[in-house]
């Protein structure tokens, strides 16, 4: 497996050596030892799948206590899979990486705990499949505006057109008025596996 930086230094691109013949293919999507070498000492406590159709867009978000890091794929369709840094200490603050990932391509993005996530559906369905590092807090999670102007986020809108959000991403505050994590914060204060 190869881990290459993406715009953001902290936020790496997954390419899995895939072995393929006339009957299909093989590849390993995650090993502990060669992530730890590349990521640092994380360890998945939950699984999750979400099924979309086109034009859909979820994110973006993000927990601001039991921050979550997540290892992302697209397992059906093609997604824009997108982080923006959420650490005000950081110096890309604000700033957003984006990647296609496809179960054509079969790559992954790891986006670190202290990062807004969020993607936008392709192709006629998507589905995406993401380990995280922290459980699912409700009460923490929080979202970021996904077009915000301060932010910029390049997203591939088909036909140019809006695309479609839940009724709580609509509402998302943009990068001025989001609870972000302080500059002195670590992922230790907010780890409880």
């Amino acid at each position: 497996m190869r881990f290459e930086p993406t715009a953001l230094p902290d936020v790496l691109l997954l390419t899995p050596q895939v072995h393929g013949d006339q009957r299909g293919f093989f590849a390993e999507t995650f090993r502990q030892d060669r992530f730890e070498a590349a990521c640092g000492l994380y360890y998945f406590v939950q699984d999750n799948h979400s099924g979309s159709r086109r034009g859909i867009l979820r994110g973006l978000h993000y927990q601001i206590r039991h921050a979550q890091g997540k290892l992302v794929r697209a397992v059906a369709g093609e997604i824009f899979d997108v982080a923006v840094d959420m650490r005000r200490g950081s110096p890309s603050f604000g700033r957003w990486a984006g990647v296609h990932l496809s179960a054509e391509n079969k790559l992954q993005l790891w986006v670190p705990p202290g990062f807004a996530h969020g993607f936008y559906v392709l192709s006629e369905w998507a589905e995406v499949f993401y380990k995280a590092t922290a459980y699912y807090a409700p009460e923490w999670e929080r979202g970021l505006q996904w077009d915000d102007p301060a932010i910029g986020i390049q997203w591939p809108l088909l036909e140019g057109a809006a695309p479609l959000l839940s009724a709580k991403d609509e509402h998302n505050p943009g990068l001025a008025d989001a609870e972000t994590f302080p500059a002195s914060w670590t992922v230790d204060e907010t780890w409880e596996g």
